[in-house]
């Protein structure tokens, strides 16, 4: 005998936001039904899109989301004491210290003893590495801007704004957080 279809099936991402909307409301009454929609629907647009990016232009390249991250924030900070290239990239400074160890094999960075603090490791991009970044930006920036090609100009600023006052707001709620 086949089972009896359950509320969720059939439904996309955007349907089961309403979905989901509406059962937590019913389950919790005290729940914010506007909060609860803009974390899933940012939390959904953020994965999409580093996945998007990871998969058509960081991927093909041998590199990681989080590669790519520890990548572009020492070509553009860089060279880095592994803790600021951890604050920057918005990752553990145990998974940059794991992530440094495969871009130093492939040759995209080196490792030395920081000058001023000896216990320190400053990380740099090698010569292969400034060029792989500047050759994997370029096709990511596409991606970019093929994404945000959907707003406007001004919804774009608007946006960024937003998103802003998002993030500096998290510290009034002790978020805890990386950057």
């Amino acid at each position: 005998m086949p089972s009896a279809p359950r509320p969720a099936d059939g439904l996309d991402f955007l349907s089961f936001v309403d979905f989901a909307v509406e059962r937590a409301e019913r389950e919790l009454p005290g729940v914010d039904p506007v909060a609860m929609r803009l974390v899933l629907m940012l939390s959904r647009a953020a994965g999409a899109m580093a996945y998007d990016l990871e998969s058509s232009v960081h991927r093909p390249r041998g590199w990681s989301w989080p590669g790519f991250r520890v990548l572009f924030v020492l070509w553009l900070a860089g060279p880095l004491e592994g803790k600021r290239t951890a604050e920057l990239s918005g990752m553990s400074r145990a998974s940059v210290s794991s992530l440094v160890n495969t871009l130093e094999r492939d040759g995209l960075v080196s490792r030395s003893q920081d000058t001023e603090d000896r216990r320190a490791v400053r990380i740099e991009l090698t010569a292969a590495g400034r060029e792989a970044i500047l050759g994997a930006f370029s096709a990511h920036n596409e991606r970019e801007q093929a994404w945000t090609g959907a707003l406007g100009a001004e919804e774009r600023t608007v946006l960024i704004g937003l998103l802003g006052k998002l993030v500096d707001g998290s510290a009034d709620v002790a978020a805890k957080r990386r950057f």
